[in-house]
């Protein structure tokens, strides 16, 4: 009987310690919200050209833009409304995408189906004398929600929550794996 009980039991006591190490080994620390985003700016910050890369960092005092020595400062207080987006982009892009066009059996029109996702970042505005403004930002897929709710912890104003458009997007994900 006990020679049977150590062969039961001895594989049991195995299996529980594994188990409870992957259970501490999956547990993660906070996550720590980055200093800086890497963003393009697709349109809308004055001085900046269109689809300039380049740096977003948040702090008390505003958004800051940096692509390499052009800067672009918005006050935290002055951003009206801050709404992110779930978008896709081509995966060969700029002139290779575009001479792809031209490859023989259609091909390139093949390869322009491969895509990448990205979030958008649109925020709306005010100047010094009280005009409104807006801008578009892509970020890498995950940084949108990131970087709005660092917005809305310094001040930022948003119409949708970062919960509520969380939410959204998960129920448009269901829906859309629903259709046939």
């Amino acid at each position: 009987m006990s020679m049977l009980y150590r062969l039961v039991s001895l594989p049991l006591l195995f299996l529980s310690a594994w188990s409870a190490s992957s259970a501490f080994a999956q547990s993660k620390p906070p996550q720590q919200l980055p200093a800086s985003f890497k963003v393009v700016h697709v349109i809308g910050l004055e001085g900046i050209k269109r689809n300039a890369k380049g740096k977003v960092s948040v702090s008390t005092n505003g958004l800051e833009f940096a692509s390499g020595a052009t800067k672009s400062d918005l006050s935290i207080t002055s951003i009206q409304d801050a709404l992110t987006g779930a978008d896709s982009q081509r995966l060969i892009g700029g002139t290779l995408g575009t001479l792809t066009i031209f490859a023989p059996y259609e091909s390139g029109r093949f390869l322009s189906l491969f895509r990448t996702k990205i979030d958008t970042l649109t925020i709306t505005y005010r100047d010094s004398t009280g005009g409104l403004h807006g801008a578009i930002f892509t970020l890498p897929q995950g940084q949108g929600a990131m970087l709005k709710k660092q917005m809305v912890a310094e001040g930022a104003k948003t119409s949708i929550s970062v919960e509520e458009e969380a939410n959204q997007q998960t129920s448009s994900k269901k829906v859309a794996e629903k259709k046939p």
